[in-house]
């Protein structure tokens, strides 16, 4: 019956996962998804019991969901960079390839 209840678990994170709103928020919830899968199986091929199962779950899901959100590309249109025009006025405006190639 527990096996039952671990899959409905699984089934209602990855529904909740797709229900999120912006690519950082997938993105963790896809990594606290993969993490916790991952870490319930290190903790209970160490502990083999199921206090080490789901410290391993939790531990995994924590990490997952960090690094899934940590490693969320920047879209060009968010990033604002500071220009100074030919009279020296200075203006922010969405960053041009200079900035994203380095050539700045």
């Amino acid at each position: 019956m527990t096996i039952y209840k671990a899959i409905a678990a699984v089934l209602v994170t990855a529904a909740l996962a797709g229900c999120a709103q912006t690519e950082g928020q997938q993105r963790a919830g896809t990594g606290a998804l993969i993490g916790g899968a991952g870490g319930a199986l290190v903790g209970q091929a160490i502990g083999g019991n199921t206090k080490s199962t789901v410290i391993g779950a939790a531990s995994g899901a924590l990490l997952g969901a960090v690094v899934g959100s940590a490693t969320t590309p920047q879209r060009r249109g968010e990033q604002l960079c500071r220009y100074q025009d030919r009279d020296g006025r200075i203006y922010t405006a969405p960053c041009d390839d200079r900035y994203y190639n380095g050539d700045y």
